[in-house]
């Protein structure tokens, strides 16, 4: 991505222009090692497979370079910036709320991956389908009680607790979709809003919270996050139809082989056009999807207008996030690499 702006990578570096992936390494520096330590004190097996699951090591444990891009602890440590007028020990400090929230993440990975069937992660094989699926979820189970751990008595916990209630909501009406004909448009983006946007905007609350920021202002904060995270859950599900292999890890039109309620695909199965009515014929048939049919339902999500209009709704996203934004009140610097991170999450390759 060729984003670039003037200001310091979270106030540790006095470089004069970086990108977004800059930010991302910076908060990967700061937080990585809090991270590998968190895992370190698990049990032998269970720290396993949360390392293999994290793209520490392989499946024998052998070391390799992987890994998530750190997009959540990088938007911890850019509010707690943004909200303590860029004073490095705040951001410092807040590295325990980031850890936290990649591990919130890991463990709300490692769970779906089972629930969807899911046999690939991260451009490999899925924890699950390599340990086993009673093996992933107790390894999911320690990772979500580590994180609770680290926030134990901090502001930031009840955020982090009411956005699981949300986040588990948003997956638990994702599933019900699957066995669905009448989904709505309207409850698949509050899905949506809870199984991506719950995560994301916690994160900017509770980096905002380890910032000094009051309720409010963290709110805010927290408003921000959770119009990105559903930029990037769109962003996500034209990958799931269109994105190449190579980006997203998994095969092309992975989504619509699961038979997936995406929000494009029920966004073109409730257009009320001609290309909507055959996608819903083709998506609620018995029938096995082959390659062929697999690219045909992809063109009818497109004619029914639906493509277009995903895209159109995770740009809407991304300015009502800047908005929340700029009402906060931003240190400008920091506000910066927010801004940055706002942009690399609904312009990756689609």
């Amino acid at each position: 991505m060729s984003v670039v702006t003037t200001a310091p990578v979270l106030g540790f570096t006095d470089s004069t222009t970086r990108s977004a992936h800059e930010v991302l390494a910076a908060a990967q520096e700061l937080a990585g090692p809090a991270h590998r330590g968190a895992v370190d004190r698990l049990p032998g097996e269970i720290r396993h497979i949360a390392g293999y699951h994290a793209g520490w090591w392989d499946a024998e444990g052998r070391p390799r370079q992987g890994g998530g891009k750190a997009v959540r602890p990088a938007l911890v440590l850019a509010s707690a910036w943004a909200a303590g007028g860029e004073d490095a020990a705040v951001v410092r400090a807040a590295v325990p709320a980031a850890v936290a929230v990649e591990l919130v993440h890991d463990f709300s990975l490692l769970h779906d991956d089972i629930m969807d069937g899911d046999l690939t992660r991260r451009h490999r094989p899925a924890a699950w389908s390599v340990f086993g699926v009673g093996e992933a979820i107790l390894a999911g189970d320690v990772l979500l009680t580590l994180a609770l751990d680290l926030l134990a008595g901090s502001p930031g916990l009840r955020v982090l607790t009411g956005s699981l209630l949300r986040l588990c909501s948003g997956q638990s009406a994702d599933l019900a979709f699957e066995s669905r004909t009448d989904v709505t448009l309207a409850q698949c983006v509050e899905m949506a809003a809870g199984k991506t946007g719950a995560l994301l905007g916690c994160a900017c609350e509770i980096g905002a919270l380890a910032g000094g920021a009051g309720q409010d202002r963290a709110g805010l904060f927290g408003r921000f996050g959770r119009h990105l995270g559903l930029a990037f859950q769109l962003t996500d599900d034209l990958l799931g139809i269109w994105g190449d292999p190579a980006v997203t890890g998994k095969p092309v039109f992975s989504d619509l082989a699961g038979r997936k309620k995406s929000l494009p695909v029920v966004a073109a199965l409730t257009s009320g056009t001609p290309a909507g009515e055959r996608l819903a014929r083709l998506y609620h048939g018995d029938q096995i999807l082959d390659e062929r049919s697999l690219a045909h339902a992809a063109d009818l999500v497109e004619a029914a207008g639906a493509r277009a209009w995903a895209q159109r709704e995770a740009e809407a996203n991304l300015a009502a996030a800047l908005a929340c934004l700029r009402q906060a009140d931003p240190a400008p610097e920091a506000a910066g690499d927010l801004r940055l991170l706002a942009q690399l999450i609904i312009q990756r390759d689609r």
